[in-house]
């Protein structure tokens, strides 16, 4: 296998971000990992979820990536200020996310959605607020969600339903622009235009992190692959529902392996 790029996850979620990837990067190869067995990250104490995460970037390491992406939200709350993990070139979704929510509002309202512990830490409502103090922001803990898709329950009444209830204020005070703070959340983006209207800005992990991968490479910190490449998916607990889904998440991309790992 090539020198791939290294993706984190709590759950399946994150292959929303690797979809995406894999399309913008085509000759990258990529080596992901789902911590399935521990999912959810959102629930428990920032001291945990840094225990969890560092790891998951020990392992990654010891699968010789040349890039760590946090696509976990949660994960990314608690690894705001580092850039690199023992040499290796370390990147989060929390301040990109915000940037490009800044760069989307027409309004300066900006909405956050959210695991609990991503809401709790309010690392995207200070991230935005620093750089740029008019913006007014809203947050909303959707603890439910990541469940939801992880059972697989899309374009389904119950998630609908559970939506709208978190979504009631964003959706009264007219918010326009919402950053879905969690990677399981695209999975649903249908589900959450329904309860939010069809002219919402979404701001989606997986595009704001394939501009700040794109940065790499154009500041030659990061060099291109050429050539075949593989896509290989690492999750801590794997059962026929969970390799199901990974499928369905990453069509029509290919996953060149699919296995359980122990961290």
């Amino acid at each position: 296998m090539k020198k791939a790029i290294g993706i984190f996850d709590s759950g399946l979620g994150g292959l929303t971000v690797l979809k995406v990837l894999a399309q913008k990067f085509p000759n990258e190869s990529f080596c992901y990992l789902g911590d399935i067995a521990r999912l959810p990250y959102g629930n428990k104490s920032p001291e945990t979820i840094r225990r969890y995460g560092l790891q998951v970037l020990a392992f990654l390491k010891n699968q010789n990536v040349k890039a760590i992406i946090i696509a976990c939200n949660s994960a990314s709350t608690v690894f705001l200020t580092e850039k690199e993990f023992e040499g290796i070139p370390l990147l989060n979704v929390i301040e990109p996310g915000a940037a490009a929510a800044i760069a989307m509002t027409d309004d300066n309202k900006v909405a956050v959605l959210g695991t609990s512990a991503t809401i709790r830490s309010h690392a995207y409502r200070d991230t935005l607020k620093r750089l740029a103090p008019e913006i007014e922001v809203i947050e909303q803990a959707c603890p439910l969600l990541v469940p939801l898709v992880e059972e697989g329950m899309v374009d389904d009444t119950i998630t609908e339903q559970i939506a709208r209830r978190y979504l009631s204020d964003i959706q009264q005070q007219h918010y326009s622009t919402v950053i879905l703070g969690c990677t399981h959340y695209p999975v649903i983006k249908g589900d959450l235009i329904k309860v939010l209207g069809p002219k919402v800005n979404l701001v989606e992990s997986g595009d704001v992190l394939a501009e700040e991968l794109k940065a790499l490479y154009q500041d030659h910190i990061l060099q291109p692959d050429v050539g075949t490449r593989q896509i290989r998916v690492c999750i801590t607990d794997l059962t026929d529902h969970f390799e199901r889904l990974a499928h369905k998440l990453m069509a029509p991309e290919t996953i060149s392996d699919l296995e359980r790992v122990v961290l």
